[in-house]
């Protein structure tokens, strides 16, 4: 039976990519004036597996009509709920770190594998939580798009260093290193609050014929890049290029960032933003296949195949 793909205000575009390629019908969604939201199927679903494409950045105006559409789509006969979320929200508050606090991560995922079967998302920020079996019920497929970043690196940037955020990523932007071809080097970072950050920059004077490359999985209030953009102006290096997974730019982070004068910001597309420049759409319907024809696994999936976007 054919899927029917539904895409949440916002997500039209991916919902579309992947529709050509999984063989998907579009449906819609709408809201009453008030705000309040109007969920409507207007394709039959009986008998046939709903997906619902929803990137889950600013997720709190987002859930509840993701969650109305998925018990719509039950009541109506869905045979099964499916979700891909190129971005997942509510990754960071992993524990509590202050007497009474929520939580979050724990208590989201408890309530998106209440409403779906499955679901697929991007690089989410894993932490202390090092997969997500470890707080979701549901198969979670969890893509990684570092291939992606390198070969859009590789295919764009000439003799190209690679600068990671913090030692915490060193696995990830070596990853990334390896498969462009290039070296790298890593930040030391001290966050002092979200907008206050220190970093210190390894001597770069050797590598100063490359490009530097900032990377980073989340580029949300961008002050890292914006202080590491900085180091790297004294230091008489060319212009770097940033480069991120997912665009969630705080307000203001955006502008700020290309004020501090990179040569290019570029993203991945899990999130709508004009910096997205490199595709994801395809390995998400490759993953979004394979669950819906075997949804018990899904476990431990990955982003094998490199792009030219």
């Amino acid at each position: 039976m054919t899927p029917l793909l539904l895409a949440l205000p916002g997500n039209e575009a991916m919902a579309a990519r992947l529709g050509k390629t999984i063989g998907a019908d579009i449906a819609e969604f709408g809201q009453f004036p008030d705000g309040e939201s109007h969920v409507r199927l207007l394709s039959g679903v009986s008998g046939r597996p709903l997906v619902i494409v929803a990137t889950l950045d600013r997720p709190d105006a987002k859930f509840l009509p993701l969650a109305f559409t998925a018990a719509t789509a039950r009541e109506l006969g869905a045979t099964q709920v499916g979700l891909v979320a190129p971005y997942l929200a509510y990754m960071r508050q992993d524990r509590r770190f202050r007497e009474g606090e929520a939580v979050s991560a724990r208590l989201f995922a408890n309530e998106i594998s209440s409403i779906a079967d499955w679901l697929v998302t991007v690089d989410p920020h894993l932490h202390r939580i090092h997969d997500l079996a470890s707080i979701y019920s549901i198969p979670a497929v969890s893509l990684h798009a570092a291939p992606l970043l390198a070969a859009w690196i590789a295919q764009h940037v000439q003799s190209p260093l690679l600068v990671g955020p913090d030692e915490e990523s060193a696995q990830w932007v070596e990853a990334v290193a390896k498969d462009a071809g290039a070296p790298f080097v890593v930040l030391e970072k001290r966050r002092n609050s979200d907008t206050d950050v220190e970093v210190t920059v390894p001597d770069v004077a050797r590598w100063r014929d490359h490009a530097p490359v900032l990377v980073d999985d989340i580029v949300s209030t961008a002050r890292t890049m914006i202080e590491t953009l900085g180091h790297l102006n004294r230091a008489a290096m060319k212009p770097a290029i940033c480069v991120g997974v997912h665009a969630v730019f705080a307000p203001g982070a955006y502008e700020a960032l290309k004020a501090a004068g990179p040569a290019r910001i570029v993203t991945a597309n899990t999130i709508p933003h004009e910096t997205n420049a490199i595709d994801v759409a395809p390995a998400l319907a490759a993953a979004v296949q394979d669950l819906m024809a075997h949804p018990s696994t899904g476990l431990g999936w990955e982003i094998t195949q490199k792009s030219s976007c």
